[in-house]
């Protein structure tokens, strides 16, 4: 059983307390007297049952073909009902959906309580502004109004609930990448919204609730497109992450490598202000810039001792193996000639064609300058990791001659903006042992430079 810290049960046992509460006027005519009375007539209920077995049928078709979350009927539900009546909608489906992960149960709890406030709240926040008897008219352009901001505060309830879940499950402060989970959770949200928005004014119309249903067909469609695009993706990472461990295995003193000059190419793209697909593309790169390394020989990488030049020359050519291998997958775009160039230098002193400044594709330079700048802030077998400082020094020098201005300024301004936080290369985050003579190994891919000396990052970006 995965371990949930105590202060995460805690604060599941609170909000599941509070989606009680919220309930209470629903329940008080069994229980105690409510505080606020809420009239549930014969056709809430027929409402509440209605919407709450639709909503579980979405859930259960959404784990078997479908992915990613389905708020229209919740967000219908908030639009029609009364607060604490439309917050029994998402209970059946959140309680009986598969948890995925131990414990369940608990899970499975924190779902449908998170689900009931934020229904709550949403339908509390639509009936104060009127939003019942827009929809009722129907009265449709001042009805966009209390429905936007329903599905605002539905958004806000459900991203602060997790976020503090996630803080507190972590014990850690948030990160800056849920610190917009927000603002990317409220377009999808809109779009649900304005689909339930529509279901509640069929629902009230004379076409009645199987008209109101049907607007759920083309949100199934476009759900299932959406989750096809996702399974592709998730089957492109998967291709990517099979490419790396096989390097990896093939040459072990370098692991986490490809990793981090992906994270680095990515911050270089983002700093030029390239769109996420080009800076998705410019990760790829960067984790699969040395996968050309699997059509050399083994014996190379590994050899202790001096490359013979003939020994060199095969080891250069990594850059058009990999070209090769990935010149099939369409998904990588630009990526293919940035493995085959990212060894390429300005003055045209690189390879594997010796190209020079324009000639050279701009992935290409981006990746150049991430390889060289994790090169030498890696702890490799032969020595210590350069602070981050030395190393920008050192790309600056060459600047111009060896790297793009540009890509070391971006990455410089990246740097400053974020910094920079590495795995560590070997496995356990120890060097690895020397060979059996004592002498510490020198992996094949960084003797017998073709740069010259003093070039950035060494022997380290000979054939690295």
């Amino acid at each position: 059983m995965e371990a949930v810290p105590s202060r995460a049960r805690a604060y599941v046992v609170c909000v599941a307390l509070g989606a009680l509460a919220c309930l209470l006027p629903v329940l008080a005519p069994v229980t105690v007297p409510p505080l606020v009375p809420v009239p549930v007539t014969h056709a809430s209920w027929w409402a509440v049952c209605l919407l709450a077995a639709v909503y579980t049928g979405c859930k259960q078709l959404a784990r078997r073909s479908f992915a990613g979350p389905f708020y229209p009927v919740l967000l219908a539900a908030a639009f029609l009902l009364p607060p604490s009546v439309a917050a029994l909608v998402p209970l059946p489906g959140a309680l009986l959906a598969a948890a995925g992960r131990r414990p369940e149960a608990l899970r499975r709890i924190w779902r449908a309580a998170q689900l009931a406030l934020a229904v709550w709240v949403a339908a509390g926040v639509h009936g104060e502004l009127g939003g019942p008897a827009a929809v009722a008219d129907p009265d449709l352009p001042y009805a966009l109004v209390p429905a936007g901001a329903a599905v605002v505060a539905f958004c806000g309830v459900l991203t602060a609930l997790d976020g503090g879940v996630r803080v507190l499950a972590a014990a850690s402060p948030a990160r800056p990448g849920r610190r917009g989970l927000f603002a990317r959770s409220l377009a999808p949200t809109a779009v649900h919204g304005l689909a339930g928005l529509m279901m509640a004014v069929l629902w009230r119309s004379p076409y009645g609730p199987v008209a109101a249903l049907l607007v759920l067909l083309p949100m199934c469609v476009s759900w299932w497109a959406y989750a096809q695009y996702h399974r592709e993706r998730a089957a492109h990472q998967a291709t990517i992450r099979a490419l790396v461990q096989a390097v990896d295995i093939k040459d072990g003193y370098t692991r986490g490598h490809s990793e981090r000059v992906g994270q680095a190419s990515m911050m270089i793209a983002r700093e030029l202000g390239m769109d996420d697909e080009r800076v998705e593309v410019l990760r790829f790169a960067g984790i699969l810039h040395d996968v050309g390394k699997l059509g050399v020989p083994t014996r190379l990488l590994r050899k202790d001792g001096p490359l013979t030049p003939e020994e060199r020359r095969v080891i250069e050519l990594h850059p058009e193996y990999g070209h090769e291998m990935v010149r099939g997958i369409s998904f990588l775009g630009e990526a293919r000639s940035a493995i085959l160039h990212h060894h390429e230098r300005l003055d045209g002193s690189g390879y594997p064609y010796g190209l020079r400044g324009g000639q050279i594709p701009e992935c290409a330079r981006v990746v150049a300058v991430a390889d060289a700048f994790d090169a030498m802030t890696s702890t490799r077998s032969y020595r210590r990791a350069r602070p981050v400082g030395t190393a920008v020094r050192e790309l600056e020098r060459c600047a111009g001659t060896q790297f793009d201005p540009r890509m070391v300024t971006a990455l410089v301004r990246a740097l400053d903006r974020h910094g920079w936080h590495p795995a560590v290369t070997a496995e356990d985050g120890t060097p690895p042992p020397p060979p059996g003579n004592g002498a510490p190994r020198v992996p094949a891919k960084h003797r017998a430079p073709r740069a010259p000396a003093g070039s950035a990052g060494g022997r380290e970006e000979a054939h690295g």
